[in-house]
């Protein structure tokens, strides 16, 4: 896949091709979508056209939404769903200002003949420009349009905005089903405490910089070491470890440090200290608790490994 740093140097460069526009943040079954109808449509590459950062950085920074994806991640989505040029138009305050009119010239110098976009579209200045201006506005310099209706899946409509809402309320189930895939973060795996392994359950303390976190909790997982390991089941911890931290616990989380992610790999005991690792979080087993004694936490890992297996297959 080709990137684009932005629509001027685009000019040209996308001749023939179907461009899906949005953020993409996610590239969830709705956004998917989108690329299904400029893969069948496109006469020349399949392209998409996305902003850098997310405009609600620039527009109302202080309700930005955590991305559900970083950079990395999104690009490589994008090429899984057959992108072949990917153009990531810097959102700034001159790009905030252009024209509804001049933002539909800046799509037809680059050569595309059709544009993919959703029923709820909006471009140009103080968002100006709609769908039905748009398809004017291209039938005019011969460019089609095609708009793709919402995407539902078991009644709810799928947008990035709910899949953070599932991820946040610790529902993994519900987002994967809006994403089609599980949701994901990568990580560097660091130096921990130890205390997993001193129970039995040795664990990979994995240091992310991914936004969306799911809600503090234990979860069936699958993991593989990147750029390319064998997917591998296990059971994570992502919280406070609030048994060893009671003054955290009796606190109720106000301030709360920095979380942790602790991995268990089933059937794995590799030395993988500073590799990357990519978590898909599959099943939600229960809420993060604070156990009486080390005993009693070990008896319930114990269940929830049992409980992981299942849920994931691994015997």
């Amino acid at each position: 896949m080709r990137i684009h740093k932005s629509l001027s140097v685009s000019v040209n460069r996308l001749t023939r091709g179907a461009i899906a526009i949005g953020n993409f943040d996610g590239v969830h079954l709705g956004h998917q979508a989108l690329f299904f109808a400029a893969r069948r449509d496109a006469s020349g590459p399949v392209c998409a056209l996305t902003f850098e950062p997310h405009p609600a950085r620039l527009l109302a920074p202080q309700y930005a939404p955590p991305l559900i994806c970083e950079l990395p991640r999104k690009r490589e989505l994008l090429a899984d769903q057959g992108v072949e040029e990917l153009v990531e138009q810097p959102f700034d305050a001159a790009f905030m200002g252009t024209e509804a009119s001049q933002f539909v010239e800046m799509l037809i110098a680059t050569g595309v003949t059709e544009v993919v976009v959703g029923h709820d579209f909006t471009y140009g200045k103080a968002r100006a420009g709609s769908v039905g201006s748009l398809r004017l506005a291209l039938e005019e310099r011969g460019v089609r349009l095609h708009v793709v209706p919402p995407v539902t899946v078991n009644g709810l409509v799928c947008s990035s905005t709910k899949v953070r809402e599932f991820v946040l309320e610790g529902r993994v189930e519900a987002a994967n089903m809006l994403l089609g895939r599980p949701f994901d973060l990568d990580g560097e795996v660091v130096q921990g405490a130890g205390r997993g392994r001193k129970l039995g359950w040795p664990t990979a303390n994995i240091r992310t910089t991914n936004e969306l976190l799911p809600a503090v909790g234990v979860y069936a997982v699958r993991a593989r070491l990147l750029p390319d390991g064998p997917l591998l089941g296990g059971a994570a911890n992502l919280g406070l470890n609030p048994t060893f931290r009671p003054l955290v616990a009796q606190a109720g989380a106000a301030g709360r440090p920095p979380l942790s992610l602790e991995v268990f790999l089933f059937d794995f005991d590799q030395d993988i200290y500073a590799r990357r690792v990519r978590v898909q979080f599959v099943h939600r087993l229960r809420e993060e608790r604070r156990f009486p004694n080390v005993d009693a936490l070990k008896d319930q890992i114990a269940k929830d490994v049992v409980e992981a297996r299942r849920l994931l297959g691994v015997v």
